[in-house]
């Protein structure tokens, strides 16, 4: 999105407010920015105030933020939601890799679950995409994010340099590979992730039986949506 060159793109705002007030653990290699805003009522104010001088795009997890959704129906309504849900087995095995001692919490997709039907709740339907649709068909799987969210359709935003973007220097070391890529890859031929996460073995095979019934249920709803249109 940061790509596209129209956007004032927030990298994560709300993760100051989770892990720095509600977790009981800090991930590596967060470096916090000590004038970023902290709790979640400040970070709100920051959005909205950015928001006053163009259109606003900031991904966050959905952990960090559904204890606070379901009684801020201002902001939540004031927001347009699209969801990216990726392969439990894929997710749990790069995330291993960077920080083996991430929590079932962490892998998220119960919270995604719940937030989308938070918003559905609030009389809204938001987009759900698999990181599949996303790889294996880049173009129009970003059309369809696009017209969901009001934006015209942006050919050059499907490349982009190496270099650390502003907002990103807290949790730079996460995102060096996808950096140096330049650009949306398709899936790994030959990877067999399910294998991976087997020889991973416990608490990891647990998350993902924990986690896997709402990634379903989130990948059912982004096939559909997919269909329709």
């Amino acid at each position: 999105m940061r790509a596209r060159g129209d956007l004032n793109v927030l990298h994560e705002p709300f993760l100051y407010h989770y892990y720095l007030n509600r977790s009981e653990r800090m991930f590596p290699d967060f470096e916090p920015e000590p004038s970023h805003p902290r709790t979640y009522a400040e970070t709100r104010e920051m959005i909205i105030k950015a928001a006053k001088d163009g259109p606003v795009f900031f991904k966050d997890m959905a952990y960090y933020v559904v204890e606070d959704c379901a009684s801020d129906r201002a902001f939540m309504t004031g927001l347009t939601h699209a969801f990216l849900v990726r392969e439990p087995a894929e997710a749990i095995v790069s995330y291993a890799r960077r920080d083996p001692k991430f929590t079932l919490t962490e892998l998220g997709f119960e919270a995604q679950f719940r937030l989308y039907r938070v918003l559905q709740g609030m009389g809204m339907d938001p987009l759900v995409i698999t990181a599949d649709q996303l790889r294996q068909n880049p173009e129009a799987t970003l059309r369809r994010y696009w017209e969901h969210i009001g934006l015209s359709f942006a050919p050059h935003a499907f490349e982009w340099d190496g270099e650390i973007p502003a907002g990103w220097e807290a949790v730079a070391g996460w995102h060096t590979e996808v950096l140096n890529q330049g650009a949306i890859q398709p899936p790994e031929e030959g990877r067999d992730a399910r294998e991976e996460l087997h020889d991973l073995d416990a608490p990891f095979t647990d998350y993902d039986r924990h986690h896997r019934p709402f990634y379903n249920a989130l990948r059912e709803i982004a096939e559909n949506q997919a269909h329709q249109k």
